[in-house]
Formats: C-alpha cells, sequence, structure tokens
C-alpha cells in the first residue's frame, strides 16, 4: 500500500468503522505474514495458511482501496 493511501485510510479510521474493521485486520494478517517470513523452513500446512493470509490480505487492502475511493469522491463532491 503506498504511503499517501495509508496516510488517508488512517486518518479516515475514527470516522469509517467498516474501514477500521479492514485496516486492523490487515496489520494483523501483516503480522501472521511476518512470522511465516522469518522461518527458513515452512512446512506444507504452513505454506498453505501462509497463501490463504496473503489473499485475505489482498482482499481487505481491495476493500480498504474501495472505501477510501467513495471517501475521497465524496470529499471532491462537497
Amino acid at each position: 500500500m503506498e504511503t499517501k493511501d495509508e496516510h488517508a485510510i488512517v486518518s479516515l479510521l475514527d470516522k469509517d468503522p467498516e474501514l477500521k474493521k479492514f485496516y486492523d485486520e490487515h496489520r494483523e494478517l501483516e503480522k501472521k505474514l511476518a512470522e511465516f517470513q522469518h522461518k527458513h523452513y515452512l512446512t506444507p500446512e504452513e505454506e498453505v495458511e501462509m497463501k490463504k493470509i496473503q489473499k485475505l490480505k489482498l482482499v481487505g487492502k481491495d476493500r480498504m482501496m474501495e472505501i477510501l475511493g467513495r471517501h475521497r469522491q465524496a470529499g471532491a463532491a462537497q
């Protein structure tokens, strides 16, 4: 996620509970991925879990960007 997008998202967290939910989930998934990435070897089960987390993280990021886009569009309309 680009820094300017992340700053915009963080500035909206108090105003948009849905965005906050996805942001918090995204941060938690990042932590879990970091744990896997620090291992020298992953079991097949861990590899599957890591792929699942990556997909969930991507879906969450897409939703955050969609919500951010709506906020930007609403701000431009004002």
